[in-house]
């Protein structure tokens, strides 16, 4: 791939079987010939976080494997490299993948094909800009969202938009310091929240602490 290296890693769950990812090689990696990235406000530093593979994304996708999706639409924000859209898209479930970064869709592509999967719808737009074109969805679910400090207001007036008026939210969040502000907000959107601590899992070396956040409204 032109301007950057990727390799492939697999990832294992306890229900689900096996997928296959097409990843940035690590965080020095940047291709941005064009000035896309830098146009969006996306710095060669904050670049290459879409391409990694990140223990929250684990965390979501084996953690939506025990979910009861119940025939609604999903949607999953802040999709990077879209592991539990892949996961999903397996299942059969009515999955749409977003993503602020202009490679993100291509990756997904990538994967998609990779694991043998169909199409799979996906929206590229920034949190803090109305768009009529995405819709509402039953299920909206996302991990590590809320890294910067207007996330968790943008990101709740967000779901607020495109939730629909009974909905399930479900955050996995390796304890961010704006996750209680994002809670406060998702309150004053009539959201009620149950948090559950994270599983125990070690990742590459290292034991995960965060916390899976679910909201439902109606």
């Amino acid at each position: 791939m032109p301007g950057y290296e990727t390799k492939l890693e697999r990832v294992s769950f306890s229900r689900q079987a096996e997928i296959v990812l097409r990843t940035l090689s690590d965080r020095q990696q940047f291709s941005d010939p064009e000035g896309e990235a830098e146009r969006l406000g996306i710095s060669s530093a904050i670049w290459p976080l879409f391409g990694l593979l990140w223990p929250s994304g684990r965390i979501l996708a084996e953690h939506m494997a025990s979910v009861a999706v119940l025939r609604r639409s999903v949607l999953e924000i802040g999709c990077g490299l879209g592991l539990t859209s892949l996961m999903m898209q397996r299942a059969g479930e009515d999955i749409t993948a977003s993503d602020i970064h202009p490679m993100a869709g291509r990756f997904l592509d990538a994967n998609l094909l990779l694991n043998g999967l169909g199409p799979l719808p996906f929206h590229r737009g920034d949190w803090g800009t109305v768009d009529a074109t995405l819709g509402r969805f039953g299920l909206i679910v996302g991990s590590d969202v809320l890294y910067e400090r207007s996330q968790a207001s943008d990101l709740s007036a967000f779901i607020d938009r495109h939730a629909e008026g009974q909905a399930e939210i479900i955050i996995v969040d390796p304890n961010r310091g704006h996750r209680a502000e994002f809670r406060r907000l998702m309150r004053a959107h009539d959201f009620e929240v149950e948090v559950v601590v994270a599983p125990s899992t070690t990742m590459d070396g290292v034991a995960y602490r965060g916390q899976i956040l679910t909201f439902r409204r109606g």
